[in-house]
């Protein structure tokens, strides 16, 4: 069994953090090298030359493959390190926990529980700790687990320099709540970090679930609240506050409902889970049918062909399909996913979405993929997971400084070189050791005499 822990610690020099870069990626999710390079942005041989070095000294397995080595996937050789992800809703809890030798299709199905956040802390954290024992043990295979690391999903807005709820502090929290603290204390761990649960979901459909060359993707979680995440260029965008994406609280209905934000009118007060049932109830009061209480026998119902279900549902995918023609105009992304409870009603809400979307949104903005989540309700808690993993890759040490990240690790999710900002770097790196040699940089090199700059010749060696 190897010991990940060690090799996790902080790292010194270019060597030690690209090594520890491929661990943490391989970690995640084994991949091809091809993979492995596009993911952590380094360049073919470097990674080539770091899985046969963590290969032979029985850190990482290559398996055979058909297509020759290009094609062989790179995972961990076995281990009893587990990584956990908490999803905390208002209403509902879930766990899920992989050791990390085994692949992402080799998961097991999580915990769950309907005790939330609206339960209160004293209810809430006692439970979160009987979920995680039972989703370790039965990710440790018989084995004595080491929970490595836990990632946590939370339905508000987390501040990426503090780790901690940002301000207003909405309820059910309040601004002396710090979750991952108390956390640490709760379960007896050291690696806690957490953020917003619509970032996470988007963080999971990136990396679990879409193909490497999707520039830019919309994540939206509808359940009780109403929330987006963000990825741009293939790195999760949160705000300078952590307030990137809060589509919820977008005005809808100047003069409508008072929101718990203080706001009126918001998404989440039309289209949330509460205003559902609530438009529901109020169109079957009086009748002699039993009323629905919650979004999932909205759901139901309207699968049943309850007329009244069926419409209120398609009028909540037409008010998002409205929302996200904003979004549109402005990111043109890519692919946009339906996440949260509302997910389960995809076949209804779809629909209008789009027609929303073609209709408010500049013609060419709104052809994007518009799909349900494929990783269900676990969305969130498979996406925190990732974030505890990567909350390792935050404190090594750059050119004999120590780099002190903010509280939520920063997010390389790979794709096309040109907007990956660890090769931006390294370019800026390259041409400062050209200009020291005494070269010249391509762009000094290329400029019209034309703009005021005087044309520099090219020094030959």
């Amino acid at each position: 069994m190897i010991d990940l822990r060690e090799q996790l610690g902080p790292a010194g020099g270019v060597k030690q953090i690209n090594r520890k870069r491929v661990l943490l990626a391989v970690m995640i999710k084994a991949d091809t090298q091809a993979g492995l390079s596009r993911r952590t942005s380094l360049s073919g041989g470097t990674v080539s030359a770091i899985v046969r070095d963590m290969a032979a000294d029985g850190t990482l397995l290559i398996e055979k493959s058909d297509n020759g080595g290009r094609g062989a996937l790179v995972r961990l050789c076995p281990t009893s390190s587990v990584a956990v992800g908490v999803h905390i809703g208002f209403n509902h809890t879930r766990v899920v926990a992989r050791r990390l030798d085994q692949g992402f299709a080799d998961r097991h199905p999580g915990e769950y529980s309907n005790i939330g956040a609206n339960s209160g802390l004293d209810r809430l954290l006692p439970e979160i700790r009987q979920q995680v024992d039972a989703a370790v043990r039965r990710a440790g295979g018989g084995q004595q687990p080491d929970i490595i690391s836990l990632g946590v999903a939370v339905p508000r807005m987390i501040d990426p320099r503090t780790g901690r709820f940002t301000s207003p502090v909405l309820p059910p929290w309040n601004r002396r709540d710090d979750l991952a603290k108390q956390l640490r204390r709760t379960l007896g761990l050291t690696t806690v970090v957490l953020d917003n649960d619509a970032n996470l979901g988007a963080l999971a459909e990136q990396t679990f679930a879409t193909d490497d060359g999707m520039e830019t993707v919309v994540y939206v979680k509808v359940s009780t609240g109403v929330g987006a995440g963000l990825i741009i260029g293939n790195s999760l965008v949160r705000g300078h506050r952590g307030m990137a994406g809060e589509i919820g609280h977008s005005v809808m209905e100047p003069r409508g409902a008072l929101c718990r934000c203080g706001g009126r009118g918001c998404l989440e007060t039309v289209i949330g889970a509460d205003s559902i049932v609530r438009q529901v109830r109020e169109a079957l009061s009086g009748s002699s049918l039993d009323v629905p209480d919650s979004l999932r026998s909205v759901i139901d119902r309207a699968h049943a062909e309850d007329a009244v279900c069926v419409r209120v549902l398609e009028d909540a995918g037409r008010r998002l399909g409205e929302a996200l023609a904003v979004v549109c105009n402005m990111l043109n992304p890519n692919l946009i996913v339906l996440g949260g409870r509302l997910e389960a009603a995809s076949d209804l809400v779809l629909g209008p979405c789009k027609e929303s979307l073609v209709r408010y949104s500049l013609r060419g903005t709104a052809d994007a993929v518009l799909r349900k989540s494929s990783l269900g309700q676990l969305t969130e808690a498979h996406g925190a997971l990732v974030l505890g993993l990567r909350s390792y890759d935050r404190d090594d040490d750059v050119g004999g400084r120590r780099r002190v990240g903010a509280r939520i690790p920063r997010v390389l999710l790979g794709g096309p070189a040109e907007y990956q900002p660890e090769r931006l770097r390294e370019e800026v790196r390259r041409t400062g050791r050209a200009l020291a040699r005494g070269h010249q940089p391509l762009l000094a090199r290329s400029r019209s005499s034309s703009c005021g700059a005087r044309r520099v010749p090219r020094r030959t060696r």
